[in-house]
């Protein structure tokens, strides 16, 4: 199955529009230049009060905070901030309790709007804080990461992580905004930028290879701050995700599409703890060349597609190889355990996405542990 993107409604020279379609829950993904400036008047017709409260980390807020709060403000929105530690540590049980515990101290209401201003980690730990917080109540994303941007901002995937695994304590909610500013990716670290290009580079490779093509081709482009690129790469991206979320927002079906590396990632960063040795982009990075590898093993795809994706990962100086950060200790069949835990195990059988070629992802749950295990070993190696 491929995956298939949904129009582009284009307003001004540098503002888009993106509609997720979910009915009386729809919503837009503005993307563009200059949002973070223009976030009071974009964000006050949601709201009943005009009071919000910004949710952000120290990295973040160092660069964004002040002009979200002055555009806010500007627009006649009282606003409150909490500011949080960078970091994957960030999405667990001890960090949803604060935060939660904060809001309700400044005696947020039902109609209150909450505003997670960051990258993924951010944007998880306030979705799930808004969809529990008074039994339910709305947030905006505006992401600041390429990862956040093209993916975790967009779909109502919300969570923490257990000591069990990823993302398995969570929540379905829906933001009612998301304004994308790629200003914000002139803040990023490179190691962060490229991170998140493997979340790009995933929409490629699970239905559009034309759009892999393009960043073989301008993919240096996208990391060296090139504003039209990036555009261009963040519009595909967030077409694509939107439409897939429009037709399966709860994952029964097509939607597990975009999981296409992560059940491989996922393992890489239980691994490490979810530690800064591996973010999680690296993760689905390597993850990717991983499904294919298994792919290609399992005779559905090829030979010849991992190490495209492998050449064009390494060309973009993003880890493409599980020797990039593996150590003597590591062993398949403890990773292999891990993927054990994974939320997308179904009736026992792990759930893995992978591809005919590239641009022709699908899911199976029809795949012998004997070639996982292979193909970690081989890779160990």
């Amino acid at each position: 199955m491929t995956a298939k993107t949904t129009p582009l409604a284009e307003t001004d020279n540098d503002h888009d529009i993106v509609p997720v379609d979910l009915g009386t829950r729809r919503y837009d993904i503005h993307l563009g230049s200059g949002l973070i400036d223009r976030a009071g008047e974009l964000i006050a017709p949601l709201l009943r009060r005009q009071r919000t409260v910004v949710i952000s980390d120290k990295n973040v807020a160092r660069h964004w905070l002040t002009p979200l709060v002055r555009s806010l403000e500007g627009a006649g929105i009282e606003t409150d901030s909490i500011i949080l530690e960078p970091g994957e540590q960030t999405k667990s049980f001890a960090q949803l309790e604060r935060l939660t515990t904060e809001l309700l101290g400044k005696r947020i209401e039902r109609s209150t709007i909450i505003i997670a201003l960051g990258g993924g980690v951010i944007g998880d730990l306030v979705g799930f804080a808004a969809a529990v917080t008074l039994r339910g109540i709305d947030f905006i994303q505006i992401p600041t990461s390429l990862l956040a941007h093209v993916d975790s901002s967009v779909g109502g995937k919300t969570g923490i992580n257990s000591l069990h695994g990823k993302n398995l304590v969570g929540a379905f909610h829906q933001p009612r905004l998301v304004l994308a500013d790629t200003d914000t990716l002139g803040t990023l670290p490179p190691r962060e930028l490229r991170a998140g290009y493997a979340e790009v580079v995933k929409y490629g490779l699970i239905g559009d290879v034309g759009f892999f093509e393009w960043l073989e081709n301008n993919g240096d482009r996208v990391l060296s701050g090139d504003a039209q690129a990036q555009r261009h790469a963040i519009g595909v991206s967030c077409r694509a995700k939107a439409a897939v979320v429009a037709a399966d927002e709860r994952e029964h079906g097509p939607r597990a599409l975009l999981n296409f590396g992560h059940t491989f990632g996922h393992a890489l960063e239980a691994e490490t703890g979810y530690s800064s040795r591996l973010l999680h982009g690296e993760g689905v990075a390597i993850g990717s060349v991983m499904a294919l590898q298994l792919s290609e093993r399992m005779g559905l795809c090829l030979a010849g597609a991992a190490g495209r994706l492998r050449a064009h990962l390494k060309a973009m100086g993003v880890p493409h190889d599980l020797t990039d950060i593996a150590d003597a200790s590591w062993t398949a069949k403890r990773l292999l355990d891990h993927m054990g835990l994974d939320k997308k195990v179904t009736d026992g059988k792990l759930t893995f996405i992978l591809a005919r070629a590239i641009g022709d992802g699908f899911v199976t749950n029809n795949v012998d542990e004997a070639d996982v295990l292979s193909v970690l070993k081989a890779a160990l190696n």
